[in-house]
Parts: structure tokens; sequence; C-alpha cells
């Protein structure tokens, strides 16, 4: 299987707004409770591009696979060097090794921005997502109990952090 990771362009946003949308409304992977639509997803986009923040697409047979990012972690300038990603693979393509192209070169990246540190919050029953996460390096570096709510039921976040030194 042949993925390529690239910088995504505004032609690919409507297939990671199917990638985004699918989790709102079947995962505690992201906390919204809404769809977004396509002018939302655009304007993450272009905020993403004036502040030179990375936003990447995995490309098979010419299908967008998922997407990757980051962005600021706190608003604060004491947190400039800190910055808090998302990685998401379409539904049928996970466990594929695509969600680790994607965060590889998001912290190849980040360490050409001279970066400190990574940070993932992730829901505490994505354990997936964790195991994910410890693979690449992220250390757990904290358990947030019932910070979110979705699905009527209380959500706990697990913060990820990898050093980028």
């Amino acid at each position: 299987m042949s993925i390529i990771i690239r910088k995504a362009n505004e032609d690919d946003l409507p297939f990671v707004l199917e990638i985004v949308n699918h989790e709102i409304l079947s995962s505690t992977a992201i906390w919204d409770y809404d769809v977004r639509s396509l002018s939302q997803q655009t304007a993450i986009f272009k905020e993403k591009e004036e502040k030179n923040q990375p936003f990447l697409v995995a490309e098979k047979d010419g299908m967008i696979v998922g997407f990757g990012t980051y962005g600021t972690f706190r608003f604060k300038v004491g947190y400039r060097f800190t910055v808090e990603h998302s990685v998401y693979v379409r539904q049928g393509f996970q466990g594929l090794g695509i969600g680790a192209l994607l965060m590889k070169e998001l912290i190849l990246i980040a360490k050409e921005q001279q970066l400190h540190t990574m940070i993932g919050v992730i829901d505490s029953e994505n354990l997936g997502s964790i195991t994910f996460h410890e693979k690449l390096g992220f250390q757990k570096a904290g358990h947030l109990k019932e910070t979110g709510y979705k699905f009527d039921r209380w959500l706990d976040s697990i913060f990820m952090q990898l050093l980028l030194d």
C-alpha cells in the first residue's frame, strides 16, 4: 500500500470534513456535538496556514485517508513552544500505519520549527490512541477526570507528551 503524506490544500477539505464529521457523530475522539460545515473546516485550515502550522493529508490511490495537524496548546506566550496535535484516519483504514506516517511527519516539522513539546489530549477510553502515542515515544503526563461530556456521559482526558529535544 503506497501512502503519500503531503501538505493539504483546499481541494482536500471536503474529504477531511468527511473524516471529521464521522468522528464527531460516532466517537469520543472529537468532543464536538454538531457536524462541521465546509466553511468552518476551511476557516480552521486557513488559520493553520496563517500561523504556519502544518495541515497534512495522507493520500492513497487519489483518496484522502487521513489528516494531521497541530496548533496552539494554550494562548499565553509562555506556551509558544508547545503544540497540541490531532491525527485522524478514515474509517476502514485504521491500523495500517497511516496515523504513524502522519504523526512522524508532524514531529519532524515541529522539530524544524524548533518547538519543544507536543501534547495529545485523548479520551481515556480510547486505548488504541493511547497505545498509538506510546509506540511513537509519547508518555502519559496526566489524567484529568470528567473534563468532557458527550453521548450522555462524562469523559476523562489523558494528556500524552513528547519532548522534542
